[in-house]
């Protein structure tokens, strides 16, 4: 009898629009998404589908939105951890990291992540402070969640290299062209990112990347195949990007979407992309029972 994989959503958001807008939700394409979410909104849906444990991942570039997160973190049975936002160029980051770790939850940070995909120098990884900020991470036994553009990855690349100490997290794989159907040359940047062993990736937010309204599975297996032959599974997680995939699928579609694109790995490497690897990267523990 096969024994029923257990699953970690290791990418997920919450907001409320009453706390603080989320200024990057504009236009008619993303009105489905400008509401509140919360954990309650997201606990029915995961639950449904066997997903145990979570990592709440941030959302805007506001001081404040850590200690949130870290807080609904510990109230919750659900979220195993919190991958927040600090400013990496200050040079007191890594008395700040120390601060989040010392408040209620601050046990679940896990990680933290910057919008680089939103600099316009896509070199912004590779600045003396960032870098030194990026050090700070690793020195807190943190890791870093990359979200950035293909174009970017170069820069992730070359600053996974001279920070051998620190493992790189890359989001959504790297946000591949995929509505346009081709694969350079994401695929090939994306390999150079994945040469260098302290370096895992999601396999998330492809669904957004194809045509929200069409998509299939088979728009995604390109992209999919790829980063499993880059990464393996062992360095290769499942994130849901709950609630922005709701502009495309419901939560139990993505999780069906994954067990397909993943079908060829077998039972262990399936369990590894679907909990094992965000487990052990996150150091997230058991899941809560």
């Amino acid at each position: 009898m096969t024994t029923p994989l257990t699953i970690v959503d290791a990418h997920h958001h919450v907001w409320d629009l009453a706390v603080r807008d989320q200024d990057w939700i504009t236009g008619e394409e993303l009105a489905p998404i400008r509401r509140t979410f919360t954990l309650a909104d997201l606990e029915p849906e995961a639950r449904a589908v066997g997903v145990a444990a979570t990592v709440l991942v941030q959302t805007v570039t506001v001081a404040e939105e850590t200690p949130e997160f870290l807080a609904l973190a510990d109230g919750s049975p659900l979220v195993a951890g919190v991958v927040g936002w600090t400013d990496l160029t200050a040079p007191d980051v890594a008395d700040t990291l120390a601060a989040l770790r010392s408040l209620p939850g601050g046990g679940r940070l896990v990680g933290i992540r910057h919008q680089v995909q939103g600099e316009p120098d896509p070199e912004w990884l590779l600045r003396p402070d960032v870098l030194r900020g990026l050090r700070a991470v690793a020195a807190a036994g943190l890791v870093y969640d990359l979200i950035v553009r293909p174009h970017q990855l170069p820069a992730a690349a070359r600053a996974a290299a001279l920070l051998p100490e620190l493992t790189f997290v890359l989001d959504h794989a790297g946000k591949p062209p995929v509505a346009l159907g081709t694969t350079a040359p994401w695929a090939d940047r994306l390999r150079a990112l994945a040469a260098l062993p302290n370096t895992v990736c999601k396999l998330s937010g492809l669904v957004t990347e194809a045509d929200p309204r069409s998509w299939t599975v088979e728009d995604l297996r390109p992209y999919a195949d790829t980063v499993i032959e880059a990464f393996g599974p062992d360095r290769l997680m499942f994130g849901s990007d709950w609630p922005v995939c709701r502009l495309a699928a419901p939560y139990a579609d993505i999780l069906g979407a994954a067990r397909e694109l993943t079908g060829r790995l077998g039972e262990a490497g399936r369990q590894a992309v679907l909990a094992d690897t965000a487990r052990r990267v996150y150091g997230l523990g058991e899941p809560a029972v």
